[in-house]
């Protein structure tokens, strides 16, 4: 593990050790204040602890759909190939 990096994620302070490098987690701490920030300005009844619930299921949902992305275009990418392959052996032939 590396050093371990202070973040601050909605005016609390962290100690986070992280194996990858400080910039990767100032990003993420951003991204994560950024999501804090908009539910809470659309809900802002929510106790911090309910906010940090939905923020966590939100950043979870966003991920899911990110593999569903990539799994679709690793088969695209797959059926492209099949087919241009198929189309170079029908030349060859």
């Amino acid at each position: 593990m590396k050093q371990p990096v202070r973040i601050k994620i909605i005016d609390r302070e962290y100690l986070i050790k992280s194996d990858e490098n400080e910039v990767h987690v100032q990003n993420v701490t951003q991204f994560v204040n950024e999501k804090f920030l908009e539910i809470r300005d659309n809900s802002a009844s929510l106790s911090e602890n309910k906010a940090a619930m939905l923020v966590s299921f939100h950043i979870a949902s966003e991920y899911f759909h990110a593999i569903k992305e990539r799994e679709n275009l690793l088969k695209d990418i797959q059926d492209r190939a099949r087919l241009l392959n198929y189309k170079i052996d029908s030349v060859m032939a």
